[in-house]
């Protein structure tokens, strides 16, 4: 199985022992892809203390200015969070979130992203997450250490790619056609939201939440290239009947 497809996405880490932590959590369960956004300094010996030998994925770690960069290239992202939100996004359970990641990186680099270690992800991050995974915990104290929650999650993928080995099937999407990368997915979000401007579907003083609810109901259907390409064609005829064309 493709697990160097697997990327574990840290967001601002602000403790450097947690990273060393994280990494020793990965080579355990045979991941090696962390990157790291806009992370405190981790160059000193807490980190490399922490990793107890995991030396090579701390060399390895590709560092980023943002997570739209840190995605780049990405056929699924999930994202894991355990804070109520307004607007719920498509949830999974840990194993399924893994499965689902195991299969996907059989056809290209996929995401699991983690947020910071006091507040975790913004809404704003996880619109970028087709998905969220949340551990089961206590729920009188269900706040999970960084390189715990990385822990268990790396697991859960090790176990579902064992499990996976004999099997090409993807239970979940079809097999034949990728996931579109979240940069085109991104692209789209940006193009719905130009033609909905436009016939004045959406009002840019006073959106209402408007494109966080599409985000969530595009994001359950996890678009393939072919599904971005069409709903893209789709609105660029809107366009073009209104007598725009899209940029």
């Amino acid at each position: 199985m493709s697990l160097e497809n697997i990327r574990i996405v840290l967001v601002n880490p602000s403790h450097p022992g947690n990273i060393g932590a994280v990494a020793r959590a990965m080579k355990t369960m045979c991941l090696h892809a962390l990157h790291l956004v806009t992370p405190v300094d981790y160059t000193g010996p807490e980190t490399r203390a922490r990793a107890a030998g995991a030396d090579d994925v701390l060399a390895d770690i590709t560092c980023n200015k943002s997570l739209t960069e840190a995605l780049e290239g990405s056929r699924l992202v999930i994202g894991t969070s355990t804070r109520t939100r307004a607007i719920p996004w498509p949830s999974l359970e840990p194993d399924v979130g893994a499965r689902q990641l195991v299969a996907e990186a059989e056809h290209g680099p996929v995401a699991l992203v983690f947020g910071r270690e006091k507040m975790g992800l913004t809404n704003a991050e996880l619109d970028q997450c087709q998905f969220v995974v949340s551990i089961p915990a206590n729920s009188q104290y269900s706040s999970l250490n960084l390189a715990c929650a990385v822990q268990v999650m790396s697991y859960e993928i090790l176990r579902a790619s064992r499990q996976a080995q004999n099997t090409k099937t993807r239970e979940w999407h079809e097999a034949h056609v990728p996931l579109a990368r979240n940069e085109d997915i991104d692209r789209f979000y940006r193009h719905l939201q130009e033609v909905l401007e436009e016939i004045r579907f959406l009002d840019p003083e006073n959106p209402r939440k408007l494109m966080r609810r599409l985000h969530r109901l595009f994001n359950r259907a996890c678009l393939d290239e072919n599904e971005v390409n069409i709903l893209r064609g789709i609105l660029t005829a809107v366009q073009r009947h209104g007598g725009k064309r899209a940029c």
